[in-house]
C-alpha cells in the first residue's frame, strides 16, 4: 500500500514541473519565422523575379512601350533601375543599325 501513495505522490510533482506558462511562446515565434519566409518565397515567385537570385546578368523590361516603362538590370551584385520619362527620349544622336523580329519571337540586329 505504501508503494501506491509514493508512486502517484511522485507523479503529481512531476505535473507541476512540466506546466509553464511560457512555453508556447516559443511554438508561435518559430510559426511566425516560417510564415514571413513562405511569405518572402510567394512575393519573389508572384513577382517572377526569380532571375534576380540568380548569378547571371538579367535585364527585365515592365510595361514595354507604356509611359511607365521599366527597365531593371542586374549586372554581377548591383541592381539598377531605369524609369522611362514622359514623351519620347530627347537628345541628338545617330542609326547604329535596325533590329527584326522574326515570326518566331526572335530578334535579330543588323548593324549599318
Amino acid at each position: 500500500m505504501r508503494r501506491r501513495i509514493r508512486h502517484s505522490r511522485f507523479r503529481q510533482n512531476n505535473s507541476l514541473i512540466d506546466e509553464d506558462p511560457l512555453s508556447g511562446m516559443a511554438n508561435l515565434f518559430d510559426l511566425a519565422m516560417v510564415f514571413a519566409v513562405a511569405l518572402m518565397v510567394a512575393m519573389v515567385v508572384h513577382f517572377n523575379m526569380v532571375d534576380l537570385l540568380t548569378k547571371e546578368e538579367v535585364t527585365i523590361v515592365k510595361n514595354p512601350g507604356k509611359e511607365n516603362m521599366e527597365i531593371i538590370v542586374k549586372k554581377g551584385k548591383t541592381i539598377t533601375k531605369y524609369k522611362g520619362e514622359q514623351g519620347k527620349g530627347k537628345g541628338k544622336g545617330k542609326r547604329i543599325g535596325a533590329a527584326y523580329e522574326l515570326e518566331s519571337g526572335e530578334v535579330i540586329y543588323i548593324p549599318e
